[in-house]
């Protein structure tokens, strides 16, 4: 059935405190599953390493349940079905949907969606054409709006949502500045992705060096980042500027969050700040995969990926992310592409 006999999962031991470790998992192994009715047996190929999962290891209250000690670790993965027992997946099939940091997963039909052959690599389904560039998408359709003449500012310009989100509001008609960490990723933002100035959010004057790249103010926000990157933007926000709540990635290793920002000025300056999270709106994935694909098969859409090897490494791979350590979407390749 498989080129190994039995299933390798990442399990959490106990809670991390702090960055995520490898001792904080322990790797089981046991028989590979069956499937029963309605259900797909999937080799893991590629696994997606996201910001969000550090909060499904924390015991906070939050829009999804936190993984358990002993439950295996949460993620969305591109597999090949090995076996099937719904009529709508059949062996050789390759689909993303499956979830776990493990190297065969047992999945209900109705959550896997089949990838179509001949295309993009498949890692980009977990990538620009999977969560990260839904999630752009929807932040960008539904909150952002962006619009020809204004200024749109992107925090974790490099990352694999906000790399997305500055190149749609780019198509969208208007100046686009990313802030990034780190000479080599603001060059990339600026040359590869196309955005219009980059600010790197290592500057001894942050707001100083924003205010210059934004003379004219800031309409749109994507927010992934938070922290002082978030206090340096608001500072610059114009009246009925919008602000997509995606992320707060600098706050998720902490033990408790900080103390927030004075919002007074949202009133005088009438902004809207919204929270987003794309499962809220499941149709859009579909959605932007058929809007993506074209951009991503003519090289108009631009994207970056940072890959580790093995499924043993996820830990790191997770801290990396968490770090800013990674350049472009990360990914783990836990198994080999199909043959053929």
């Amino acid at each position: 059935m498989s080129q190994t006999q039995t299933c390798l999962s990442l399990v959490l031991r106990h809670r991390p405190s702090g960055a995520p470790r490898r001792e904080d998992f322990d790797l089981r192994s046991d028989p590979i599953p069956t499937p029963g009715p309605g259900e797909v047996l999937t080799r893991t190929i590629w696994l997606s390493i996201d910001p969000y999962m550090r909060g499904r290891l924390s015991d906070r209250a939050s829009y999804a349940p936190s993984v358990q000690p002993g439950e295996v670790m949460t993620g969305e993965t591109v597999g090949e079905v090995l076996a099937s027992a719904d009529p709508g997946f059949a062996p050789g099939d390759i689909v993303v949907g499956a979830r776990g940091w493990q190297t065969h997963s047992l999945t209900p039909a109705d959550r896997l969606a089949k990838i179509e052959p001949h295309g993009p690599p498949l890692s980009h389904y977990l990538g620009v054409l999977g969560m990260p560039g839904t999630t752009a998408y929807s932040g960008m359709t539904d909150i952002g709006k962006p619009k020809a003449g204004e200024t749109a500012v992107i925090s974790a310009a490099s990352g694999a949502v906000g790399a997305v989100a500055g190149q749609l509001a780019k198509r969208a008609g208007a100046r686009v500045v990313g802030i990034a960490g780190g000479a080599e990723k603001c060059l990339f933002v600026q040359e590869e992705l196309g955005f219009d100035d980059c600010v790197d959010h290592r500057a001894l004057d942050l707001t100083a060096e924003l205010q210059a790249a934004c003379p004219n103010g800031i309409d749109v926000y994507f927010e992934n980042v938070g922290g002082r990157v978030q206090e340096a933007v608001f500072a610059l926000l114009n009246p009925f500027a919008r602000v997509v709540m995606c992320g707060m990635v600098s706050q998720y290793n902490a033990a408790e969050f900080p103390a927030g920002p004075n919002l007074g000025f949202v009133v005088g300056k009438r902004v809207l700040i919204q929270g987003m999270i794309v499962s809220d709106k499941p149709e859009r994935f579909a959605e932007w995969r058929a809007r993506a694909r074209p951009w991503v098969i003519d090289g108009s859409l631009r994207y970056r990926e940072d890959v580790t090897e093995g499924l043993e490494n996820a830990p790191e791979a997770l801290a990396d992310v968490l770090a800013g350590r990674n350049f472009g979407k990360k990914l783990v390749r836990v198994g080999p592409d199909p043959a053929g």
